[in-house]
């Protein structure tokens, strides 16, 4: 069964408060759900204005798709997907995407979006590589020391922890806030907690079902 987490957007203070076009946007995530037999896991709504770039609310809903394994699902391509922050959020973020009203689009039209921004890096290593061209045939040495694999292996060995710590303490940060309002709600002890986050069906970053000590790592 698909699980979806939705995120909601409406531009305004004025209409966040009336709920103008919220509602709407919630009819339609319901009803494309229901008709592939999914299951909606949370939902965001970010009350926000043209000018703002942060979107906090965009932020919790990808945490709860990396925390769910679910896809973000929005009603309307449309706004979101001319909007800058929006699109570089959810590419950095690894997440899946779907739009109700253009279910085709996932993350192939995210990338046409970006097509700009890539357009321009190859600009920049093309010029680039014409450089080192031009200063190889000037007569200056390129290239690093490649017989010194040995000095080379323990940093690549440092870079690859520093990612996977990088890693787990993402998923900490995306964790801690469902676990604090898991404690809000009554739940006293590690094991309590973890089987909320079990109910809820929030694995580990292994694949694991909760355990006391799964939770204390976090915590800790």
């Amino acid at each position: 069964m698909a699980k979806f987490v939705a995120y909601y957007r409406v531009s305004t203070q004025k209409q966040g408060r009336s709920g103008l076009g919220l509602e709407a946007q919630q009819v339609l995530v319901a009803e494309y759900i229901r008709a592939i037999d999914g299951v909606l896991c949370a939902e965001f709504a970010e009350v926000e204005s043209g000018k703002r770039k942060d979107r906090p609310q965009l932020s919790a809903a990808l945490a709860q798709c990396r925390l769910q394994g679910a896809t973000l699902i929005v009603a309307k391509l449309d706004r979101l997907a001319r909007n800058v922050a929006f699109v570089s959020t959810l590419m950095e973020s690894g997440c899946e995407f779907c739009a109700v009203d253009f279910p085709q689009a996932n993350r192939f039209m995210i990338h046409l979006l970006a097509a700009v921004g890539e357009y321009e890096a190859k600009l920049i290593s093309e010029r680039t590589k014409a450089a080192l061209q031009s200063a190889k045939r000037r007569g200056l040495i390129l290239g690093g020391n490649r017989g010194n694999i040995f000095d080379i292996q323990p940093k690549g060995s440092h870079t690859g922890n520093a990612v996977r710590r990088a890693t787990a303490q993402q998923r900490a940060n995306d964790l801690r806030p469902v676990i604090a309002e898991i404690q809000a709600k009554g739940a006293g002890s590690l094991r309590e907690i973890a089987a909320q986050l079990n109910a809820r069906g929030i694995q580990t970053a292994r694949g694991y079902r909760w355990s006391p000590t799964a939770v204390m790592r976090v915590l800790t």
